[in-house]
């Protein structure tokens, strides 16, 4: 899962959601620097991702997509999955969608003073931007899809992504709310 993923399995705990987003920026194993509850949304971060690469339905969804989405299947399904979260979030959580990410958005963190530049860089164009507030829309994916695919080294079509959500729409929706089942018993 991407962004949104991983602050809903956060289980609204604001400090942990950053911690958590926090994850994408760690190398290896050696984060025992940090203080406890940064190492706990790193750790977090690791062990989501870690049960969606290894869920057997959305691996073979991930197979399946390989041949539409050389290379980027799995980084799509992050995608497709951060949509679906929000297009159906009201089946998934109590608050408002907007309001969740409201109260996100603007929530300080004590623990910011620990956190790289590179990483307070990040949470200041997620705020501003805001991109999280599209997610449940068609143009909110398609964005999605352009905004990561800029930032892959390699030549892909990561872009063009949300056409192939649109083709497998059906079966890709299916994948996640199995996955979704089986992911709220674990976290």
């Amino acid at each position: 899962m991407n962004f949104l993923g991983h602050l809903y399995f956060s289980n609204g705990d604001k400090d942990l959601m950053i911690a958590n987003l926090f994850g994408d920026f760690v190398r290896g194993s050696n984060f025992t620097h940090y203080p406890p509850l940064i190492q706990e949304g790193i750790m977090l971060h690791r062990q989501i991702d870690h049960y969606i690469d290894t869920h057997p339905v959305v691996r073979e969804l991930k197979l399946e997509l390989m041949s539409d989405l050389p290379k980027v299947g799995p980084i799509a399904v992050d995608l497709f999955f951060d949509h679906l979260l929000a297009k159906n979030w009201k089946d998934y959580h109590a608050d408002d969608y907007h309001g969740f990410l409201a109260e996100f958005y603007a929530h300080e963190s004590e623990y910011l003073e620990h956190y790289p530049t590179s990483f307070h860089q990040f949470l200041d164009k997620l705020r501003f931007h805001q991109w999280m507030n599209h997610y449940p829309t068609k143009f909110g994916l398609m964005k999605s899809c352009e905004g990561v695919s800029k930032r892959i080294s390699f030549k892909t079509n990561l872009a063009d992504a949300h056409l192939v959500f649109e083709q497998k729409e059906a079966t890709v929706e299916a994948v996640f709310h199995a996955f979704m089942a089986d992911a709220l018993k674990k976290f």
